[in-house]
């Protein structure tokens, strides 16, 4: 029954980007802007960077780009994929594999990157956060520092924090860290308005259970991924068929930004767009799809209109 019931989920979803791939063709074709709410000045594109080829990536659901080598590229596989985050260069290049050691991949959903316990050393939180029919009694971050070099494979055992909701359980596909106060935040997906939970960056110690803080609701539906910049000054989130930016204000909480009107950026509709992500400095973001329907997935990028630089 529960297959049954996700094949009609994934048709409902194919069914609904229809108008927007028109849309996009048609703004393509006679170079229209169709949606007249979306801010092109910002950031232009897409450019379209590389067809993803391997075969293992395929079901990209979250992504976030190195702090330590901002030429590499981090990406993961969804539920019941291995424990692997795959490292790609800025031209779709796979480079290699960072397995994560003692733990499964239940159901991965986004990646994050932020400060932790130690000072000056930036690490990867990924988000075991998907739970597609609300049964999950927690919500899994594991979390690693960033490898300094390269190699085929690297290996690493990850700490190991657990949240739960404080209303119960819910399905969520974004993971922010803010690198500003530390503290970790997951914005759930299935609501018509969409609901951030926070943990407090003392809190997230390994081993540790964490019972979520429930800060607000946003007037997004059907959230799929987000990022911050790394200074922190601005932030996405996106759904399946819209990209919404805050431009952060010195000294606003994170909460106090998301509070704002989002301007609503360029994004180009994918089969299954879930996966975006800055780069470190703020002036491009790149998105990817999961692979459907024999469509390989295309790594895009957005850059920041010269005027903004």
């Amino acid at each position: 029954m529960s297959f049954f019931i996700e094949m009609l989920l994934k048709l409902f979803f194919l069914l609904s980007i229809i108008p927007f791939l028109v849309s996009e063709k048609l703004q393509k074709k006679y170079d229209m802007k169709i949606n007249s709410q979306i801010e092109y000045t910002l950031f232009t594109g897409p450019n379209k960077v590389a067809l993803i080829g391997e075969e293992f990536i395929e079901e990209t659901s979250g992504m976030a780009v190195s702090r330590k080598n901002p030429s590499w590229i981090y990406v993961h596989n969804d539920s019941g994929g291995e424990p692997e985050i795959y490292i790609l260069d800025t031209l779709g290049t796979f480079l290699g594999t960072l397995r994560l050691e003692g733990v499964k991949n239940r159901d991965w959903e986004d990646l994050a990157m932020g400060p932790g316990p130690i000072d000056d050393q930036t690490y990867l939180y990924i988000g075991d956060i998907g739970d597609n029919f609300g049964n999950a009694e927690e919500l899994i971050i594991y979390r690693i520092p960033e490898p300094d070099s390269l190699e085929n494979i690297i290996t690493a055992t990850p700490e190991i924090i657990r949240l739960t909701y404080p209303d119960g359980p819910k399905d969520a596909e974004t993971l922010l860290v803010d690198p500003i106060s530390g503290d970790l935040f997951v914005l759930t997906k299935r609501e018509a308005k969409n609901t951030l939970y926070k943990a407090s960056r003392d809190l997230l110690t390994d081993g540790s259970n964490i019972a979520l803080e429930k800060v607000m609701q946003l007037p997004i539906t059907l959230s799929v991924g987000g990022d911050i910049a790394a200074d922190g000054s601005q932030v996405l989130i996106k759904n399946y068929w819209v990209i919404y930016y805050w431009a952060r204000i010195e000294g606003e909480s994170l909460e106090e930004t998301l509070s704002r009107k989002a301007v609503l950026l360029p994004y180009e509709p994918e089969p299954q767009g879930e996966a975006i992500a800055f780069e470190p400095k703020g002036n491009a973001y790149f998105t990817l799809s999961e692979k459907k329907l024999r469509v390989k997935p295309v790594l895009y990028r957005y850059d920041k209109a010269a005027s903004d630089l």
